[in-house]
């Protein structure tokens, strides 16, 4: 699957894009894992938000945000695909695309998630390591987990 790859700041989106990524955001987060939370935090006007287009369909996204404002290190957060594109190796896609972004922006130094427990075997396959207790975030058990750069 061609997936165009998109790496932009929140003041370069364009309202259609921003629409389309809070869409599937709200589609996967709140819609389909049933979880009632503010998914606007405040946070994704300092992050810079990397889209993977398949045609018309925004497949998949994620948020890269910048050290110190969710942890002291860089961070990724609201990773999500369509569920239309799930299977097809899109989320591992997505994560190496994210990585390197990352690496891109601010240098080669640790990346910190705040992972779903259930995805913590697919994070590690990406050379995340866990850290710390395992919590609740919005009702989703989540563990912390660090990629030290290479």
């Amino acid at each position: 699957m061609k997936i165009q790859w998109q790496l932009k700041s929140f003041e370069e989106l364009t309202p259609h894009q921003l629409y389309q990524l809070l869409r599937l955001r709200s589609e996967v987060f709140v819609v389909e894992q049933q979880c009632i939370f503010l998914d606007m935090d405040n946070k994704d006007q300092h992050c810079f938000h990397l889209l993977g287009w398949k045609g018309e369909l925004l497949a998949a996204s994620t948020r890269l945000v910048p050290p110190g404002i969710s942890y002291p290190e860089m961070s990724i957060g609201r990773v999500v695909s369509s569920p239309q594109v799930r299977g097809t190796g899109i989320g591992r896609e997505l994560m190496e695309v994210s990585v390197k972004a990352c690496y891109e922006l601010w240098g080669n130094a640790p990346i910190r998630i705040g992972a779903q427990c259930y995805l913590e075997k697919f994070y590690q396959s990406l050379g995340f390591e866990p850290e710390g207790e395992i919590y609740l975030e919005d009702g989703i058990p989540h563990i912390e987990m660090v990629k030290m750069p290479s």
